[in-house]
């Protein structure tokens, strides 16, 4: 009988003692998408690195069209997305504060184009794929025109997520004359180079750096949770660089991509360590964005430029 009644004291002593432990995890749900840059946060969660930090992290996948409504539903607290569309949510009175940068892309964004187009100046009058306005392939689009002496109201856009842009350049979609994609997906069309040919990338075009942000309330109210986040992600590059096959293997099952294609896909693009981000956030952050928020302006993609000092956070990467 004491022996029955100390087992029972003991493992009552253990529950209580486990109970603080979990409560104390922090819950945060991520919106982003399937592209390349954004795997080590899917590494993070799945490894247990997010969670060795205290954080219960849930990741869902929402098309970067939608991801501000999930936003401002609260059905998300945190997202990733390239630098410009950030200008835009806040621009549309949706509240985030970027924290830390995912990446760089050295070639994974890119038009894809029938073979008689030769230059991008000949898209003129003629109808390219790509997501909706305020997205990252939507930009992409914009940003290369412009640097062509086009506009965006100088092309007919059908809005097409990546995937299914890059799908339908394969498929050979009669009407179509152009598409706007990203990896995995461009890679797929590089290895079918009789659907089109890749005109450029974000190689002729450096502009698309994604970055990670939250809603004020969520940091205002979690400022530990913020930075165990971007301590999440700095520990999954640093299993990338110690466990690499081992990394790709999670970060391409999430995309339904064997370790092999997906380490091929990543080689367009550059994670951005703590240093990095270090340095991004100390002038070219605030210096890009000023050029990309004209952009969108001229584009109508905004009607005014929201206060662009005040749209990142950078105490969490110090």
């Amino acid at each position: 009988m004491k022996t029955s009644l100390l087992a029972l004291t003991l493992a009552a002593a253990a529950a209580m003692a486990t109970t603080p432990a979990q409560a104390q995890e922090t819950q945060v749900a991520i919106g982003m998408s399937g592209w390349t840059g954004f795997a080590p946060l899917t590494l993070a969660r799945e490894a247990g690195l997010f969670k060795k930090h205290g954080l219960d992290v849930s990741i869902k996948m929402i098309p970067q069209k939608d991801r501000h409504l999930a936003i401002a539903s609260g059905d998300i607290q945190c997202a990733a997305t390239t630098v410009e569309t950030w200008i835009v949510w806040n621009a549309n009175g949706i509240a985030a504060t970027q924290i830390f940068q995912l990446d760089k892309s050295y070639g994974a964004d890119g038009m894809v184009v029938k073979p008689a187009i030769t230059k991008i100046s000949d898209l003129k009058g003629k109808t390219v794929a790509a997501s909706a306005p305020g997205t990252a392939p939507y930009f992409t689009l914009a940003w290369m025109l412009s640097k062509n002496g086009l506009s965006v109201k100088d092309v007919n856009v059908v809005n097409l997520e990546p995937q299914a842009a890059a799908n339908a350049m394969i498929a050979g979609t009669a009407n179509l004359d152009a598409a706007m994609t990203y990896e995995p997906y461009l890679s797929a069309v590089r290895e079918k180079p009789e659907a089109g040919k890749i005109i450029a990338t974000t190689l002729d075009y450096p502009m698309i750096m994604d970055t990670f942000g939250c809603t004020p309330k969520f940091l205002a109210e979690n400022p530990k949770a913020a930075r165990a986040l971007a301590d999440g992600y700095f520990d999954a590059l640093a299993m990338i660089a110690a466990e690499p096959a081992k990394s790709f293997g999670i970060m391409g099952a999430a995309v339904k991509q064997t370790a092999e294609k997906f380490e091929a896909s990543q080689k367009f693009l550059r994670w951005q360590d703590r240093a990095a981000n270090q340095k991004f956030f100390a002038g070219e952050h605030l210096q890009f964005s000023k050029e990309a928020a004209q952009l969108l302006l001229e584009a109508g993609i905004i009607r005014q430029i929201p206060d662009l000092t005040k749209l990142a956070d950078t105490r969490f990467i110090q």
